[in-house]
């Protein structure tokens, strides 16, 4: 088995092209993210528990947290274990009577689990070595770093596509006033269907 690394949830965010949801999860030790898609239900939960918003009635995951501790058992830490295509598995690790229990889970449901219980998320590094992200100013930082490498030819290759475009932004004449609010007429519109179709 691969060695498991601790992460942080960093943010539960909304995708704005299709409105999925997903859960960055954070690396201690290094600056790089796991990002995880989860159901809407799953990113309220733990929006709901990270933001300890007290709800009237107990929500599904709080009833597990609190079965768990009636019948003596702890929720020790919750792992993130395998990727297999874009799915990811894990397991809950729970304590009861001495005895080591792994409860296979989505990780959705072990992450909201995690931050009722205030239980470590543990990750195996080939996952995040295989689907972690570096954030992108480092990526950026990698690019500058490489462009004094750049040969004589490309450089003025760049340049040149770069007059290419301001060239092109300086001959674009923009009359805001006239086009405000004005309707585009159907042929103008690419979401309109002409009559002719």
């Amino acid at each position: 088995m691969s060695e498991m690394v601790e992460v942080v949830i960093d943010s539960v965010r909304v995708s704005l092209t299709n409105q999925q949801r997903i859960v960055l999860l954070r690396e201690l030790e290094v600056e790089r993210y796991l990002p995880i898609w989860i159901g809407p239900y799953e990113a309220e939960s733990i929006t709901i528990s990270l933001q300890e918003i007290e709800i009237a009635r107990p929500q599904t995951h709080d009833l597990l947290i609190e079965t768990l501790e009636k019948t003596h058992a702890r929720l020790t830490r919750v792992e993130v274990i395998a990727l297999r295509g874009d799915i990811f598995y894990g397991n809950l690790v729970l304590e009861s009577g001495g005895e080591i229990i792994l409860i296979d889970a989505r990780p959705s449901d072990s992450i909201a689990l995690a931050v009722r219980a205030h239980v470590p998320i543990l990750v195996a590094r080939d996952i995040l070595d295989t689907a972690g992200i570096i954030p992108e100013a480092d990526i950026q930082q990698e690019i500058e770093d490489e462009e004094p490498n750049q040969s004589a030819e490309e450089a003025g290759e760049s340049k040149e596509r770069l007059s290419v475009f301001e060239s092109f932004l300086s001959n674009v004449k923009l009359d805001e006033e006239a086009d405000k609010d004005k309707p585009l007429a159907p042929d103008d519109d690419p979401d309109h269907p002409s009559d002719d179709e």
